[in-house]
């Protein structure tokens, strides 16, 4: 497992090149890339979250709406630019500047944490209602109807930049959706392990001391939680590529919920945990779509309960305490055979 405990800032490229390249290799281990391609997504929006949350203990209640608006600002900017290079950006950069917006107004006002996830579970849920009442030809963005509860279909999808009509999709889109969770673990390690980061710790264990210390409480926060939209935005942008529509269900509250899941269970205050919560937790939900037996919700609440149960620190911080246990068991073997030896070297030598 990859290495991101807080207060060790070393990179272990060994098991990230390993990680690279189990992923670069399992289209060609499995034929199916439209699963671990959303897996994938999903991960990446779980990446996000566990950043501001795991590390600047910012819970957001309603993270699904940085989602939503990165693949309704991807489908109606693709559909009135005609390509997906500047719908991308737009994307991403949408979400961002609606979380800086809202988390400025949260910050600097001194929301407490209790209203602070009330308020972004409530911003998930009007862009829900607003986004299910737009039906009708008068919603619409350019050349982009809004759709209401049908959603938006039929927008283009991610193409070759400069050339709209070589789209990028199956197994070559997958590589592009792999690449960009890379690199965006990669830049959630960079910043916590900066000085960034190291204030945003230390403002999650105690933000009045961190404000007596002379920093800036409330702009160190509105930007992780701006940075954390962005990522959520980026896997919006791709989920909608994937699944060639957007509705708005996409701002559920059962979205912002799985979210949530997917990061304790993974364990919370690591960048690896919350994508493996994500794949695996995903992975059953796929297979659980398949029935109709039993509820999935139940399912995956279930599932939420045992895990804090029989694994509370999630399941990343799981095995690697349990890979810490296995070394010190094996130093300490080792250790006790070499002085094993060592005193029946010396006896021998004194009965000689």
């Amino acid at each position: 497992m990859i290495d991101d405990t807080p207060g060790d800032s070393r990179m272990k490229w060994g098991w990230f090149i390993l990680w690279a390249l189990i992923m670069l290799l399992l289209p060609l281990i499995m034929e199916d890339t439209y699963t671990i391609c959303v897996l994938s997504i999903w991960a990446l929006l779980a990446l996000s979250l566990g950043l501001m949350w795991g590390f600047a203990g910012i819970l957001s209640f309603g993270h699904a709406a940085y989602f939503g608006l990165g693949a309704y600002a991807y489908a109606i900017s693709a559909i009135n630019l005609g390509e997906s290079t500047g719908a991308l950006f737009l994307a991403v950069l949408v979400p961002a500047l609606v979380a800086a917006v809202i988390g400025a107004m949260m910050f600097y006002g001194r929301i407490s944490d209790v209203y602070l996830g009330v308020i972004t579970l409530v911003v998930s849920l009007i862009l829900y209602k607003f986004m299910n009442a737009t039906a009708g030809d008068v919603y619409r963005i350019g050349d982009a109807r809004l759709g209401g509860f049908n959603g938006i279909p039929g927008f283009p999808l991610l193409n070759v930049p400069g050339d709209p009509s070589a789209e990028i999709w199956g197994t070559p889109f997958y590589y592009v959706v792999a690449v960009a969770l890379l690199l965006c673990y990669l830049v959630a390690r960079w910043v916590l392990y900066s000085s960034f980061g190291r204030i945003l710790t230390g403002i999650r264990e105690n933000d009045l001391r961190a404000e007596l210390l002379g920093y800036n409480v409330p702009l160190y926060k509105t930007a992780i939680f701006s940075l954390s939209a962005a990522m959520a935005g980026l896997a919006g942008a791709f989920f909608a590529m994937w699944s060639e529509i957007v509705t708005p269900g996409l701002f559920a509250l059962g979205q912002s919920a799985e979210v949530i899941i997917w990061v304790i269970v993974g364990g919370l205050g690591t960048l690896v945990g919350p994508m493996a919560g994500a794949a695996i937790l995903g992975m059953i939900k796929l297979l659980l779509g398949e029935q109709t037996t039993i509820d999935n919700t139940l399912v995956m609440g279930a599932i939420l309960v045992l895990a804090v149960l029989l694994i509370p620190g999630g399941i990343a911080p799981q095995i690697s305490a349990w890979r810490k246990r296995r070394m010190q068991r094996f130093l300490s073997s080792r250790s006790q055979q070499s002085g094993r030896r060592r005193r029946g070297r010396q006896s021998s030598r004194d009965s000689q």
